[in-house]
């Protein structure tokens, strides 16, 4: 079971352009799957660095992203590429996103332990979360209506799961999230929920699976294995729902922020990612 990874407070100050102003700090903003990763980063970094000041909030990837066109952040966490419409209004604003990848995540579907249902195919993941099944007797599980959880539409998560699960990734299809679903802010919000709910199910960053919640393995169809979302089946490309994780930044980094982002792929900082239950980029 990997380890509970605990949400961390997020840091607020007066959104500013931080070059603008002259000091030694860096706002980051964005994906919530990202924010307890950012954190480690920033706490270790200013460790290294105490002269150096890092803060760290999520939101949400789609945020995240609206922040760096805004210029009141200086690094946007996105758990999804940035959109050609972002990137219209950033070149317009004078902003030019600037791509990194800098780990790597698998998306966790998780329900309740007392449910007995512990594998599901990528077609009854897309057939629950459009509520074309709705209860959990269809899958084996108990005669209890299934209670559908996912992240906000802002969120980068959200937007992956749709495409990849609910679309399969199809341009062409329309599918969409049952209009019962409940949206949630958070992915901790999720792990909650499901916690305390025996019907709900819903979806997250692997990281931020503890006990209290049970994985199911995920096949990509009925002649597939079913894969756990750990991190040797992210490296090793077997588990189906699994993607990069990015930060944009306004040009290529320089500066304050070249030092940070050199942190967050170097071995220390990298290490920090395969600490924090993700998956470090060219493992």
């Amino acid at each position: 079971m990997l380890k509970k990874i605990v949400l961390l407070a997020a840091v607020f100050f007066i959104a500013v352009p931080v070059f603008a102003a002259g000091k030694n700090s860096i706002q980051i903003k964005g994906s919530d799957t990202m924010v307890n990763l950012g954190q480690a980063w920033a706490e270790q970094y200013m460790e290294n660095n105490p002269a150096d000041f890092i803060a760290v909030t999520g939101g949400g990837s789609g945020t995240g992203l609206s922040s760096l066109i805004s210029a009141t952040c200086d690094i946007a966490m996105s758990s999804r590429n940035i959109k050609e419409k972002e990137i219209s209004l950033a070149k317009n604003r004078g902003i030019e996103p600037y791509e990194t990848k800098v780990a790597l995540d698998g998306l966790a579907v998780v329900v309740n332990p007392a449910n007995p249902v512990d594998k599901l195919t990528v077609a009854q993941l897309a057939d629950i979360f459009t509520a074309r099944i709705s209860n959990w007797k269809e899958l084996g599980g108990k005669d209890r209506k299934i209670v559908i959880l996912s992240r906000e539409v802002n969120s980068g998560t959200h937007v992956y799961f749709k495409e990849h699960v609910l679309r399969g990734n199809d341009s062409k299809s329309a599918a969409e999230f049952a209009p019962g679903a409940l949206m949630l802010s958070s992915s901790q919000a999720i792990a909650d929920e499901v916690a305390g709910n025996p019907a709900g199910i819903g979806y997250y960053g692997m990281g931020y699976v503890s006990s209290k919640q049970k994985p199911v393995a995920v096949a990509k169809d009925t002649a597939s294995e079913y894969i756990a979302p750990t991190i040797d089946n992210v490296v090793n490309n077997t588990y189906p729902i699994s993607r990069p994780l990015f930060i944009y930044t306004n040009g290529a980094p320089c500066g304050l922020v070249k030092k940070f982002v050199d942190f967050m792929l170097s071995i220390e900082g990298q290490k920090i990612v395969l600490d924090t239950d993700f998956v470090p980029v060219g493992k």
